[in-house]
């Protein structure tokens, strides 16, 4: 019996020391989570809401059809990047300054109005509107990813990483599939197109009042928080108190000469360069080739990404399981999980090229494959930024979020340069083909250069001088004193 409560006594204490097994940093994961979807059904429903406001047969022809071109629906694609990559550097500091709580109901809220006044704006102004009305939404939308980095980095102890990381990022899985999926049926309702702006300016107002109502900017300033998730959080991060009103000065001369930073901001391009394309050209791809209607495209053009969001759960239990038996460091598993959610939609990417309107039915499995596979790269690669620097996690996703964005605003206009035919095969096969050779690439430098360690230079007191500078120093000002006094000594 005394051995029996021993062990419990140690279990409570272990169970005491871990915090709830569900608590307010879960809480917290939902809230970005939810952010994510919201702000993603207002970024991508753009892409069936194109195809159906230029082809009204296909929805409800009781509203305006407008006679657009390949290259101007190319510039409404792609023109929400215009100004999402603008703001991503400033992202950095403001969500330093003020805090994620703050800073992220911004663009969400913004987003709201801004989808609410689209339909009217293009009834005025039409594409030139459009895009117009694209590149705002881009620039508050560029300040999510840095508040979404940030936030996690104060919320998540390194043991709960994976799992609030991933169902946090999974949030853009969910959101483009929400957004596919509704988008073709409610342009097929007596909505029409413009209800597809309507609903996703009402989900941003929701998640907006529950951001003000739950958002904390870290643990101690959480009034939900209960005193032991608060020290969990703040031991397993080894914070001080008052840690979370330092200003740590950023090493910038560290970080840009950083090979481990460079070979993160690769395959990160790599990976914004596949979003885009798989995004915002699959319902074209789908229309075009396959030559499938706006209702069953939009919902097929879903599928991969449903498969996408249910997958990521899949690499995330993989990597538990591998973490807690140890069967192999945080490194190799963050990297051969990549390495299957780059290079094995590479080839599915080539496959696909090679198919038409009569395999319809292995095209959409190929996505679906694709899509699947490519979930991984959350653990894969995101959250190693906070592996490497959570104090300057959130500055690190504004320059690797805003460098990698610069390719999603290009494949949308090299997409329209390339595919002049939306039917034609061959055309097609240039676009998958390119995008698997940048996976390829991409991740084939995170392999060799990549790594999870944290760097050194993410210390609070990196850029202080040391203490054998500080005596050197000292020495120095002693040695310049004494030559200032023999000088003088000898004038006088």
């Amino acid at each position: 019996m005394p051995n029996l409560n021993a062990k419990l006594n140690t279990m409570n204490a272990a169970a005491e020391q871990k915090g709830p097994l569900i608590g307010i940093r879960h809480l917290q994961a939902l809230l970005l989570f939810l952010a994510i979807v919201a702000n993603y059904v207002a970024r991508l429903n753009v892409s069936v809401a194109v195809v159906a406001m230029t082809d009204a047969a296909t929805t409800n022809p009781d509203f305006p059809e407008y006679d657009w071109t390949g290259a101007q629906k190319s510039y409404v694609l792609s023109s929400f990047y215009w100004g999402y990559i603008i703001t991503q550097f400033p992202a950095g500091f403001l969500v330093r300054r003020f805090g994620a709580k703050s800073v992220l109901f911004i663009p969400t809220f913004a987003t709201a109005i801004l989808s609410a006044l689209t339909p009217y704006c293009i009834s005025w102004g039409g594409w030139k509107a459009f895009s117009v009305i694209r590149v705002v939404a881009g620039l508050f939308q560029g300040l999510i990813f840095p508040c979404i980095h940030e936030h996690l980095a104060k919320w998540s102890p390194p043991e709960d990483r994976n799992r609030l990381g991933v169902f946090a990022y999974s949030g853009a899985d969910c959101g483009t599939v929400v957004a596919m999926a509704s988008s073709g049926l409610i342009a097929n309702s007596s909505m029409g197109w413009p209800g597809i702006f309507y609903v996703s300016a009402g989900i941003c107002a929701v998640w907006c009042l529950l951001w003000l109502t739950l958002g904390s900017n870290n643990a101690p300033s959480s009034h939900l928080i209960g005193s032991r998730e608060r020290d969990y959080i703040e031991r397993s991060m080894r914070r001080q108190d008052g840690f979370h009103a330092k200003k740590i000065p950023i090493p910038w001369r560290a970080i840009w000469s950083s090979v481990p930073f460079y070979a993160l901001l690769i395959v990160r391009s790599a990976q914004g360069w596949a979003n885009s394309t798989m995004q915002l050209q699959t319902p074209s791809y789908m229309h075009g080739v396959l030559e499938m209607d706006i209702k069953s495209n939009a919902l097929y053009s879903a599928l991969p990404f449903l498969a996408m969001w249910c997958m990521s759960y899949v690499y995330l239990v993989f990597a538990d399981v591998a973490m807690s038996r140890q069967w192999m460091s945080l490194t190799t598993l963050r990297k051969s999980i990549n390495t299957m959610s780059y290079w094995g939609p590479a080839a599915a990417l080539i496959g696909i090229g090679f198919l038409d309107k009569d395999q319809t039915s292995l095209a959409i499995t190929l996505m679906t494959i694709n899509a699947g596979l490519n979930a991984g790269s959350g653990i894969g690669s995101i959250l190693t930024i906070i592996d490497m620097s959570p104090n300057h996690s959130g500055m690190l996703m504004a320059i690797v979020n805003g460098i990698g964005n610069i390719f999603p605003l290009l494949t949308p206009l090299l997409v329209g340069v390339i595919v002049t035919d939306m039917g034609s095969r061959s055309q097609w096969q240039i676009v998958f083909g390119m995008t698997a050779v940048v996976f390829f690439f991409g991740n084939l430098v995170y392999i060799i250069w990549g790594t999870t360690d944290q760097q050194a230079w993410d210390a609070e007191d990196y850029l202080k001088p040391s203490a054998s500078e500080c005596i050197r120093n000292g020495h120095q000002l002693e040695q310049n004193h004494t030559t200032e006094t023999d000088i003088d000594t000898k004038t006088t």
